[in-house]
């Protein structure tokens, strides 16, 4: 186990480094996926991964989560080496397109989730009335619509009790006024102390949700930072994100 207790994780410490990601390289055969990827993520930040389908986003998380061996690199949490076994201890991936337990209805695996991680009935209704699951409570995960299958992913991330989400995509299936509210659920986590490192394409989104940016393409960090420092590497004063991204890749 880790030195510092996981109760807490979850405590104050904002701007603390709680993972460093170093120099992490993948290969599919002679086909470069990742090359010397490396960035922190800072406690209680939106840190968002920013990139086109294809540049390697949904590969990092994956690698970075434990189920996705790499070539070479490390990860280290505290400070301290966090190798593949252990990183389910401290790291919860929120993938893309999943449907978890088809079959069963979204309370049924809304309860399952609550009493593996001993989520009191309080914390399960508080974190289903956050996400806006109440509607479809009774029906099955097959029947959701992507938008309400979305919001069943986020609500079982929040149940668990992992100091740091990965989340894949999480506005996926959402409107604009869905996106808007669900970016203000998200800011407020955050604020509670838990880490949410997002992989974003819409460039709009991750503007206004995260608190830092990393730029990927092609497998590669093309720079890590706020808006404001990002406009600054790219000569590019009150830019948008769109513009930056395209002007440092």
């Amino acid at each position: 186990m880790f030195d510092r207790p996981r109760t807490a994780l979850f405590s104050g410490n904002k701007g603390l480094i709680v993972l460093r990601i170093a120099s992490l390289t993948k290969y599919y055969g002679e086909q470069r996926a990742l090359e010397s990827v490396g960035f922190s993520v800072q406690a209680g930040e939106v840190l968002g991964l920013i990139g086109p389908n294809g540049a390697g986003k949904t590969t990092l998380l994956e690698a970075i989560a434990g189920l996705l061996p790499v070539d070479s690199g490390e990860i280290r949490f505290h400070d301290q080496l966090l190798p593949l076994r252990r990183r389910r201890e401290v790291i919860f991936y929120l993938p893309d397109g999943v449907r978890p337990y088809a079959d069963q209805t979204a309370e049924q695996v809304l309860a399952f989730f609550a009493a593996v991680y001993r989520r009191s009935a309080t914390d399960g209704s508080e974190i289903v009335s956050m996400v806006g699951l109440r509607p479809v409570l009774a029906k099955r995960i097959h029947a959701l619509s992507k938008g309400y299958n979305r919001r069943l992913i986020i609500a079982l991330g929040f149940l668990t009790r992992h100091p740091i989400l990965l989340m894949d995509e999480p506005f996926d299936g959402f409107d604009l006024r869905q996106t808007r509210d669900m970016m203000a659920v998200l800011r407020g986590v955050a604020s509670g102390g838990r880490t949410l490192l997002l992989s974003i394409h819409q460039l709009r989104d991750a503007e206004q949700v995260c608190d830092r940016l990393v730029l990927l393409a092609d497998g590669k960090i093309r720079g890590v930072g706020t808006l404001d420092e990002l406009r600054g590497r790219a000569n590019r004063p009150g830019a948008s994100l769109e513009d930056v991204f395209l002007a440092l890749t």
